[in-house]
């Protein structure tokens, strides 16, 4: 019983699991050409449907009191976006001379060229009590931002533009990711106050669309008979995912704690989230917008897919020590300020 509430509350994992099962069992069912059509119904009506979904769920007035905190916003969003993916290309360098698939080492680079996600930062920060404003500004800042940046880093560490035309990657992101997110937002106008009223599950819709995506990109990967996965890369990746990780999250925690950074306890803990989170709601779409029709989207994808959870996971674990700092910090802080 116990282990089928823990289920029901890790759907999300469990379907990934279920949907890479199924792939493997059926894979003509979701390959391009197969009759669920993922050429027309994930790459166009799937990725528009989750895009449409976050502008109707984004509440834009929430951010706008974040706007004036430049100095914060600057920090996350070139730490994820230009430190972090050069940071991984550096370190993949080392790498290359080892014998880790190297699709598999390509895919960590994509890991790095990602947006913060929408999501999981935001609930993270907010559960240790830290500033969710500016998480929620950067979160959804960020993944703007990285419909535009996001594939320019693509191109430009892995130089996928020569199997994808560059003009093509805009228009079709403009078409499923701009439009729908406009016409998301002017509708939430509309009826603001009875999504605020019913709290349709937003996320659960996303999390779905996805799991279709994730299915038909593993189709892909096993009716292809040229690819082969050894569990020795798969065990390292996992390895340097998780090492990465926590090394990026303290690194942004030294350098938002410094005495002269200018930034609160609440600060640091949306700092040390928005920047080391990745997107895979927004990152598996792009790869299949990018790297259309590329015989090894899949291993590409795998990084991504690992990553997710394990963000989840790591942050979960670290929030109580990270509440506990920030607790301690805003009380020294308190007992340090002259009384009046």
């Amino acid at each position: 019983m116990r282990l089928l509430e823990r289920a029901r509350k890790e759907w999300f994992m469990v379907g990934i699991v279920v949907a890479i099962g199924a792939a493997k069992l059926e894979p003509s069912v979701g390959v391009n050409g197969g009759p669920l059509k993922p050429e027309i119904t994930v790459s166009y009506i799937a990725v528009a449907t989750i895009f449409f979904n976050s502008g109707l769920s984004l509440k834009t007035e929430e951010l706008t009191s974040a706007l004036v905190h430049l100095k914060l916003h600057l920090f996350i969003q070139i730490f994820t976006l230009a430190f972090f993916p050069a940071t991984i290309w550096l370190f993949l360098q080392l790498l290359s001379v080892t014998s880790i698939n190297e699709w598999l080492l390509k895919g960590l680079q994509t890991v790095g060229c990602m947006p913060p996600p929408v999501s999981s930062a935001v609930i993270l920060t907010k559960a240790v009590g830290g500033n969710e404003a500016a998480a929620i500004f950067n979160s959804a800042f960020g993944s703007f931002l990285g419909i535009v940046v996001t594939p320019l880093l693509l191109l430009l560490f892995l130089g996928s533009s020569s199997s994808v035309p560059f003009t093509s990657i805009f228009s079709q992101l403009f078409m499923t990711v701009v439009v729908p997110l406009i016409i998301g937002q002017i509708i939430r106008r509309y009826i603001k106050d009875w999504l605020e009223r019913k709290k349709p599950p937003f996320s659960a819709v996303s999390s779905s669309v996805l799991l279709m995506i994730i299915y038909t990109t593993f189709c892909d990967t096993f009716s292809n008979p040229h690819i082969d996965l050894d569990k020795f890369s798969l065990v390292l990746i996992l390895f340097i995912i998780v090492s990465v990780q926590l090394s990026f999250m303290l690194l942004t925690f030294i350098f938002s704690t410094r005495n002269n950074s200018g930034f609160t306890p609440a600060d640091t803990v949306a700092i040390i989230f928005c920047s080391t989170h990745k997107s895979l709601t927004l990152g598996i779409p792009m790869l299949k917008i990018v790297f259309a029709g590329h015989e090894h989207l899949s291993l590409i994808s795998v990084p991504l897919l690992i990553y997710h959870p394990a963000q989840i996971l790591l942050g979960s674990v670290l929030v109580p020590t990270i509440k506990s700092w920030m607790v301690s910090r805003q009380k020294g802080v308190r007992l340090t300020r002259p009384t009046v």
